[in-house]
Parts: structure tokens; C-alpha cells; sequence
């Protein structure tokens, strides 16, 4: 008796395995004899990188534009004062030092705003 309702079993926890897949979104095609078939949706696993690395441009640029406003001589004055600080502070003034990036993107950004290049 319980061999009979093995496949039974077996046949439910599949359309469970289903509906929980197509609950997450999905979309539909057409076969050739018309019966309509939902597909789930792939979820997107490059997304996360992606907005790291959105984060971590966004970051340079912020340096950049600090750097450029500021001028490396107030910026460098600043970081020395953060590297004098507590643990967090000189955690920031290390994420927050001049970089060959960050010196690029200001040099650019200084032009555009008119007040030369910040060089160190």
C-alpha cells in the first residue's frame, strides 16, 4: 500500500517545488500544440557586484571632489589630524588617502571647476 502512494508523494512535493519557484515571478511561452507553460523567473545573482562597484566608484569620485575643492593641503592637514585620532578615525583617514585614483579624477575635476590642479 504505501508503494502506490510513493509517486503520489513524490508528484506533490514537485508542483510545491514549483509554485514556490513561480511565486518569485515568472513568465509565460506558447507551445506549438498552444498549451501555455509558466517558466520562473532566473533571479539575478551579478547584482550585488554591481552595486559594490557603483558604491566603490562613487567613493573615488567623492575623494576627487573633496580633494579638488578643498586643495591637497587642507586635505593632507586633515587626513594627519584624523591618522592622530581614535581607531575609527584613523581607519578614515586611511580609506580616505590620496591615491593615484583619487589624484587622477581631482586633477580632472579641479579643470572643470576652474582652480587649477590639486597636486600633492
Amino acid at each position: 500500500m504505501a508503494d502506490i502512494n510513493q509517486p503520489f508523494g513524490t508528484r506533490i512535493d514537485q508542483l510545491d517545488r514549483q509554485r514556490k519557484a513561480l511565486a518569485n515571478g515568472y513568465y509565460t511561452t506558447i507551445r506549438n500544440d498552444g498549451l501555455v507553460i509558466a517558466h520562473p523567473r532566473r533571479r539575478d545573482k551579478g547584482a550585488p557586484l554591481k552595486y559594490f562597484l557603483a558604491l566603490v566608484v562613487l567613493f573615488f569620485i567623492f575623494k576627487a571632489l573633496v580633494l579638488a575643492t578643498a586643495g591637497a593641503g587642507t586635505y593632507q592637514s586633515r587626513l594627519n589630524s584624523l591618522s592622530d585620532g581614535t581607531l575609527v578615525e584613523r581607519a578614515g583617514a586611511w580609506f580616505l588617502q590620496v591615491d593615484p585614483v583619487t589624484q587622477v579624477l581631482s586633477n580632472k575635476v579641479g579643470l572643470v571647476f576652474g582652480n587649477g590642479t590639486a597636486r600633492l
